[in-house]
């Protein structure tokens, strides 16, 4: 079995790198997205591609890992990410909460918060 770190830090990677194959490749083939209120994003590969093929076309996007707490086989990652938002860059906060089983993410639950658009002359 993978290191569970390993296989989130593989996804972290392939997101930063817009590199949606690799990306898919750390998630199971059922796996789901939902926010942590519940609400699902995604389920299985074709609609977590969809939504990243987006996502991945946005110029700036990076994610800056903050924290990492590691429970078993339960990753928690609190990151900064840089978007371009339809009205401007700027960055949100995100906590990722990652269930591994057999090497790849099975649950991804995502909590998306501090919204802040750069001004001119602060991206």
């Amino acid at each position: 079995m993978k290191n569970v770190v390993e296989v989130v830090q593989k996804q972290l990677d392939a997101y930063n790198n817009k590199n949606l194959d690799s990306w898919l490749d750390t998630y199971a083939n059922n796996a789901i997205q939902f926010t942590t209120a519940g609400d699902v994003i995604a389920t299985g590969h074709e609609q977590m591609a969809k939504n990243m093929a987006e996502r991945f076309a946005e110029p700036d996007l990076f994610a800056k890992l903050l924290h990492r707490i590691v429970c078993e086989n339960t990753v928690v990652d609190h990151e900064i990410i840089t978007r371009n938002f339809p009205e401007g860059k700027g960055t949100i906060e995100m906590l990722c909460i990652y269930q591994v089983e057999n090497g790849l993410i099975h649950k991804g639950q995502f909590k998306v918060f501090n919204k802040v658009l750069f001004s001119e002359g602060n991206n």
